[in-house]
């Protein structure tokens, strides 16, 4: 079943309408000849859904960002690697369900891949704290970056979070630490590094996995400093300007292609990943393979100088 966001409310109507003349048909035993009717209202649920999608706003991007029917880590790692074998804790606390992460390969190539899990339902969405990781998350990324840059294999990053957990306990065992220590890991390794964000990218806890050789976005996916109900908070103390803070961050991909922090922007199936997973695989899969075939014969020190440089670099485009 389709789950709609707000402004997709008159799209749900037809869509509706179609799928009830359709199964009136079945349940009738009168022939019933409604699919001229039903394929009509296809036709114009397909066309309002291209101009909802033709120019969204940035409080509807992040909302489509958020959408829960979008693919998430655990999907990716099951369409598009091979032999995944899941590494886990942090050698020193405990295993964080939040992060996955592990050996695997792309089409053949032996990889490490590294993910935000936000989980499907209400148990796994517990289970994985939202997709929150907590400094044990971030001491597992590093083990396994570690092991990566040990061994030569490429990392592919992929960052669906709203941001760090803010609880006592992830505080109280350093949670800043731990951030700010794979940022660090990520500037450090001399194998090429490969971040996708496929939906949220927030805070410090989106940048300790993003921090990398090429920044990919999904279309409709968003990165910034903080959300845009946080930022409204702080700045206008109401959370329900997140429309006009979500404006100011120039949080969308488009902008942040612009800004020069994403080196790519993956183009969405029409209405978002949410609608077609298969094709959306397909779409990040040639992504990073394009982006592994350009930079496999790159040296360790040549690979780190320009990782380096590229963020040095940020805020010398303007928009």
């Amino acid at each position: 079943m389709q789950n709609y966001l707000e402004f997709e409310k008159p799209l749900a109507e037809i869509e509706g309408k179609a799928q009830e003349l359709r199964a009136l048909a079945e349940k009738s035993e009168d022939d019933m000849d409604v699919e001229s009717e039903a394929a009509a209202l296809d036709k114009k649920a397909q066309t309002l859904l291209s101009d909802l999608y033709k120019d969204l706003n940035p409080w509807r991007k992040c909302q489509v960002a958020r959408h829960q029917d979008r693919p998430h880590c655990q999907d990716y790692i099951s369409e598009l690697f091979t032999e995944y074998t899941p590494l886990q804790g942090d050698r020193n606390f405990a295993d964080d369900a939040a992060v996955m992460g592990g050996l695997a390969r792309f089409k053949d190539q032996p990889v490490v891949v590294i993910g935000h899990e936000k989980g499907s339902d209400t148990t796994s969405r517990i289970k994985r704290n939202f997709g929150m990781a907590r400094p044990e998350g971030y001491r597992k990324a590093i083990r396994l970056m570690e092991m990566a840059d040990k061994f030569g294999l490429p990392i592919i990053t992929l960052v669906d979070t709203p941001g760090a957990y803010p609880g006592k306990g992830a505080e109280e065992r350093g949670q800043s630490e731990a951030i700010a220590r794979s940022t660090e890991k990520c500037l450090q390794v001399g194998v090429p590094l490969i971040s996708i964000i496929t939906g949220e990218g927030g805070s410090g806890g989106a940048v300790a996995f993003a921090t990398a050789d090429k920044l990919l976005m999904l279309e409709h996916s968003v990165y910034s400093v903080i959300s845009p109900e946080g930022c409204a908070s702080i700045l206008w103390k109401d959370a329900e300007k997140m429309r006009e803070a979500a404006e100011a961050l120039r949080l969308t991909a488009q902008d942040l292609e612009k800004l020069g922090v994403a080196d790519m922007v993956l183009p969405e199936p029409l209405g978002g990943a949410q609608r077609n997973h298969a094709q959306t695989f397909s779409i990040v899969s040639d992504a990073i393979s394009a982006c592994l075939d350009e930079l496999k014969d790159k040296k360790p020190k040549d690979l780190i100088k320009s990782r380096r440089q590229k963020f040095l670099d940020l805020g010398s485009k303007g928009l």
